[in-house]
């Protein structure tokens, strides 16, 4: 399509090439100060990248875009661009509803508080954490009351759909309604069947043994290495950008099977930004559709690949050659599908770990409606952890409400992506079997790229081309239906 014939789209398709550009330092920034930046750069940092934030929050506010959007809505122009625009004017009204001195304060209480977390979760220092933390729980109810009156919207709805476009607390509290209605019934079946399992002892293996071990099973999925790379953080996370992905895990010298299943959990989030639509680079339409959807490749990576037997049987070789491990790939798989709740939400096994986001759910919208104060959430977890998986967490707050990172860095309304991802990922998986067969059998007869190569064709090769509902109904013929993870669940594991 020629400039002159559909100038004002590609006037924006310039504007926000340059948002991506500011967009990539942003998060190369964020990746450095979670894994080499000295403790003492974080005020320094934490100021430069509020600047930065700001910026980008203009560039994304500039009072030329409602015009230029509006007239490009009037071009001709192909059906890939038309949900580019609409990717655009989404940007636009996301960042029109909240001020940039909003914006500039929230970011600096985030990395201020996010900072001083990861000293504090070490000491279990709950009182050092909760003035920090109120501070930024502040700023992001006013973020959320403001996003709510401009979308018409709540405010938690307003920050779900900050990560999952279009979600609202009602579908959630109907789909996760469902799933109160079966999994604890389930849970306990499955603990009843595995109670006579025989239990394996972990041997040790070194942080940089581990890592070696973390690279082999990353290339053996495929990761491309030309375009990211592995270090270590205090939480697991996958970030940068799609030509620079940068992934991160924890190691646990006495236990390596945390670690290797955070790596590949991250190296699924890390395959879906790598092959987003290379052609749609730098523009919104070229970006990961929502959390949701990022989630369920991080899941299917880990989930319904990674503890399979197949996987673990392709592997086993490389553990005993990297950490000398003489676990046979049956043991491993007894290990890693073996059922029994505990603290940690990264470290849970399938079944539990929808436990652990409906308590972070019903937390969130508490605290975002004022039912629930911070000093509270100690109380206020420990009482659900003691009904949902039956533990006491009374005065552990490292492994209870001070656990993850989300909170210390302000990101509310991102919990429920987890479990909408876990079930977005069975669907996947079903109904890729009804054209390929089994995904074990894949594995096991040396087809794992059969299934990477499906993945791509139908989820990341399509970005943010369609909306969440026609991706899903091209790649699975429906929308979002949570009974293919009950089926999942219990094929596994009864």
């Amino acid at each position: 399509m020629s400039l002159d014939k559909a100038h004002h789209y590609q006037t924006l398709a310039k504007h926000f090439q340059s948002i991506s550009h500011f967009e990539h330092l942003s998060a190369l920034g964020d990746w450095d100060q979670a894994t080499m930046m000295p403790i003492g750069g974080g005020e320094a940092r934490g100021a430069a990248m509020a600047e930065l934030a700001t910026h980008i929050h203009n560039l994304k506010t500039a009072p030329m875009l409602a015009d230029t959007i509006k007239e490009a809505q009037q071009e001709a122009l192909t059906a890939e661009q038309q949900a580019n625009l609409r990717e655009m004017n989404y940007q636009y009204l996301q960042a029109n509803a909240v001020p940039a001195d909003l914006v500039k304060a929230k970011t600096k209480a985030a990395y201020r508080c996010e900072q001083a977390w990861r000293e504090q979760r070490k000491h279990n220092d709950w009182q050092g954490f909760k003035p920090n933390l109120e501070t930024l729980m502040s700023l992001v109810k006013e973020e959320a009351t403001i996003r709510a009156q401009t979308l018409g919207v709540s405010p938690y709805d307003a920050l779900l759909d900050k990560f999952e476009p279009g979600m609202t607390t009602a579908k959630i509290e109907h789909i996760f309604g469902q799933l109160k209605s079966w999994l604890p019934s389930l849970i306990q079946q499955v603990q009843a069947k595995q109670i006579s399992e025989p239990r394996y002892g972990i041997p040790a293996a070194t942080a940089s043994d581990q890592a070696l071990l973390g690279r082999d099973v990353m290339e053996t999925l495929g990761f491309d290495f030309n375009h990211g790379r592995l270090d270590i953080s205090s939480h697991p996370f996958c970030g940068g950008v799609s030509s620079d992905v940068r992934l991160t895990t924890r190691y646990d010298e006495a236990d390596f099977t945390s670690g290797l299943m955070g790596i590949i959990h991250e190296t699924g989030h890390a395959k879906y930004e790598q092959g987003l639509p290379l052609a749609w680079r730098g523009q919104p339409a070229g970006l990961a559709r929502s959390m949701a959807l990022h989630e369920s490749q991080s899941l299917f990576c880990e989930m319904q690949i990674g503890r399979g037997a197949s996987f673990l049987k392709l592997i086993q070789p490389l553990l005993k050659q990297r950490l000398g491990c003489q676990l046979s790939h049956q043991q491993l798989t007894n290990i890693y599908t073996r059922v029994s709740p505990g603290h940690i939400r990264v470290d849970a096994d399938e079944v539990t770990y929808p436990c652990h986001i409906l308590l972070r759910f019903e937390a969130e919208k508490s605290l975002v409606s004022g039912e629930l104060a911070v000093a509270d959430l100690p109380d206020f977890w420990s009482a659900q952890m003691q009904e949902l998986l039956g533990i006491n967490t009374d005065g552990d707050y490292k492994n209870g409400c001070m656990q993850d990172i989300h909170w210390a860095v302000g990101e509310l309304g991102y919990f429920p992506s987890y479990t909408l991802g876990a079930m977005y990922a069975a669907q996947f998986k079903q109904a890729m079997e009804q054209r390929l067969g089994s995904v074990e059998q894949a594995i096991e007869t040396g087809k794992l790229s059969d299934v990477m190569t499906w993945l791509e064709a139908n989820v990341w090769s399509k970005g943010s081309l369609l909306s969440i509902d026609e991706l899903m109904i091209q790649a699975t013929g429906e929308t979002l239906n949570p009974i293919h993870f009950k089926h999942h669940l219990e094929n596994r594991y009864l």
